[in-house]
């Protein structure tokens, strides 16, 4: 009996684990960009002032969206991690400009550590700015969380998976993401009000 028991629990997480990272593939396998408010960049690394091939990624992606005519404006996300003397919002907003963004045309959170702080702060910025409907850009494996998140705080979100790679390929070679975030995505719906 506590076997069985123990075995239908065991099938019960199984399959909310896969439905997860079902759902996790699904938001990310899709560019959902269109017309917004704001385009909103996740923080990621950044080395001594540059961003790191995750940030630029992101930062290329956005610029497109940008230049695409989807949102007038782009809030870049991301402080400090210890040791850094810039924060990661900073070395976008300096990207950016060097690559023909108006400051004017340019927000930056530079405090947030995590996805939750980060928009957090976005929210509070975007609410006296009119800024309802956004454009999320970050990896396809974090946007489900991301979306979860900013929905939660009053944001119309979009997403827009910011990957130079085929899903499959980001699958085969980040698969501890796939799953660190297909844990972190149901968590974030249930726990995180």
């Amino acid at each position: 009996m506590i076997l069985r028991r123990l075995s239908g629990a065991l099938g019960v997480v199984a399959t909310l684990w896969c439905s997860s990272l079902v759902a996790v593939l699904w938001v990310g396998a899709r560019d959902r960009a269109a017309p917004a408010d704001a385009i909103v960049v996740l923080g990621a690394a950044q080395y001594s002032g540059r961003p790191s091939p995750v940030l630029q990624a992101r930062l290329d992606h956005a610029l497109a969206l940008y230049r695409r005519g989807l949102a007038p404006r782009v809030i870049l996300t991301g402080g400090t991690a210890p040791g850094d003397r810039t924060s990661e919002a900073a070395v976008g907003r300096s990207y950016l400009r060097r690559a023909g963004v108006p400051a004017t045309a340019m927000l930056m959170e530079a405090e947030g550590r995590t996805t939750r702080a980060s928009l957090t702060a976005v929210a509070a910025v975007a609410g006296p700015l009119a800024i309802r409907r956004v454009i999320l850009v970050s990896d396809p494996f974090h946007l489900l969380r991301a979306r979860t998140i900013a929905r939660r705080l009053g944001l119309e979100a979009l997403t827009s998976p910011a990957q130079r790679l085929p899903l499959r390929t980001w699958i085969l070679s980040q698969p501890r993401y796939l799953v660190e975030e297909s844990i972190k995505a149901p968590l974030t719906l249930v726990l995180d009000r």
